[in-house]
């Protein structure tokens, strides 16, 4: 057996009621939203209450953590290494909670999905790892805007900077 870097198959968000909050596929091993919403249906029952971490289900290794109102996984083949799994689970959770300041529930990943979606780009790329470092991915996604011209940002960059001025200056 070859080498291979394709080792995710998805990184996934759902929440206490097992509804989608992020999810990033990437392999047609579902290939339809249908598909993709049994395997999150069927995940999230055999994962709700179970305390264990790693599981084996549909023939794929998933490991997961659950946050307040949050459940997290990172899917792989059934061959894949759990160690693997398990560490890219835990780089994707902690930038997210640098991101979140340790605040990591439903509203507050909302407040912040944008970034939260570019932490999942950093670290998985087509299915293959690209960093397991979350200061690193941190440092890559978390831009502040008092360095970035105006003309650069995006809406909600100018939208967060404008409700912090107003915010002090209602302050003073």
């Amino acid at each position: 057996m070859g080498l291979e870097l394709f080792s995710t198959k998805a990184v996934l968000i759902l929440d206490n009621d097992g509804n989608r909050v992020l999810s990033k596929y990437y392999d047609d091993h579902f290939p339809t939203q249908g598909d993709q919403k049994t395997f999150e249906k069927s995940l999230f029952k055999k994962t709700n209450s179970n305390d264990s971490e790693i599981i084996v289900i549909s023939g794929l290794t998933v490991c997961f953590k659950s946050s307040v109102d949050l459940l997290f996984y990172v899917v792989g083949s059934s061959d894949e290494n759990e160690l693997m799994l398990a560490s890219t689970l835990n780089t994707f959770y902690e930038a997210i909670s640098g991101i979140l300041k340790k605040n990591v529930e439903k509203r507050a990943l909302f407040d912040k999905l944008d970034q939260v979606l570019l932490v999942a780009d950093e670290l998985i790329e087509g299915g293959v790892l690209l960093e397991n470092d979350p200061n690193n991915i941190l440092s890559r996604v978390c831009v502040k805007t008092d360095d970035v011209p105006i003309s650069e940002q995006t809406m909600t960059q100018v939208f967060q900077s404008a409700r912090e001025g107003l915010k002090w200056s209602l302050l003073r």
